[in-house]
């Protein structure tokens, strides 16, 4: 008797008997657990990969290559995860374009080239940014949502004390266990998204903080160039 006991207020035992309801509000938090950790993962590799890049391509930079090479060469075999070298390609491309115009003033050149670097700026702040709305989403609505599959199994739980002529623990202790088991999911699932979330956060805000610094030195080598070949 104590072992049928000990079977029923199994992990797997609480799920199967929990009401539909409940039932749906812990697979719902499974699978936005399992999406959310496959977005981390994703996340991990695609920032490592872009921080890597990002040092091999400033190492490359400033090694005194020319411009014009550096920029056929980053043509012909582009990096996706390079952030810099597509600000890059971005800021000379447009700087050509605008050089080869007669008549051109400077600072309308460097203007067209600033606008440019900005634009490929922002396009790499959209593709760091990707997933972090739905890391959030999940951080802060899954402990409610578990919350909810508590709030009704309890529910449940009451009313079905109501049908019977003496309560005890054993009869109510089911019914509590299997409800609070859907608060336990959406902690598991929010805990990671939340840490993830910030991390990812804090480290994008970084690689963007280096192009943006990147920018400003590449337009001042820019400057430079334009004005050294005016006078």
């Amino acid at each position: 008797m104590e072992a049928n006991a000990v079977d029923h207020m199994s992990m797997w035992s609480l799920i199967s008997n929990a009401s539909l309801v409940v039932q749906l509000v812990m697979l719902a938090l499974v699978a936005a657990s399992v999406t959310s950790w496959i977005m981390i993962f994703q996340r991990s590799t695609m920032l490592r990969a872009a921080k890597k890049s990002l040092e091999v391509f400033e190492e490359r930079f400033w090694s005194g290559i020319d411009l014009s090479k550096l920029y056929r060469q980053a043509g012909s075999n582009p990096d996706p995860d390079c952030g810099v070298e597509q600000i890059f390609r971005a800021g000379f491309k447009e700087f050509s374009r605008l050089r080869q115009q007669p008549g051109v003033d400077p600072d309308a050149v460097m203007d067209g080239v600033a606008r440019a670097m900005r634009v490929a700026i922002s396009r790499e702040e959209e593709k760091l940014e990707t997933g972090l709305s739905f890391l959030a989403t999940v951080g802060s609505t899954s402990p409610y949502v578990g919350l909810f599959g508590t709030v009704w199994g309890i529910m449940n739980s009451f009313r079905g004390l109501a049908q019977v002529q003496q309560a005890t623990l054993a009869t109510v202790a089911p019914g509590i266990a299997e409800a609070l088991i859907a608060t336990a999911i959406g902690l598991f699932a929010a805990i990671p998204a939340v840490i993830a979330y910030n991390r990812f956060a804090a480290q994008g805000e970084r690689l963007i903080g280096r192009y943006y610094t990147f920018a400003d030195e590449f337009q001042a080598i820019l400057h430079r160039k334009v004005h050294t070949s005016e006078d």
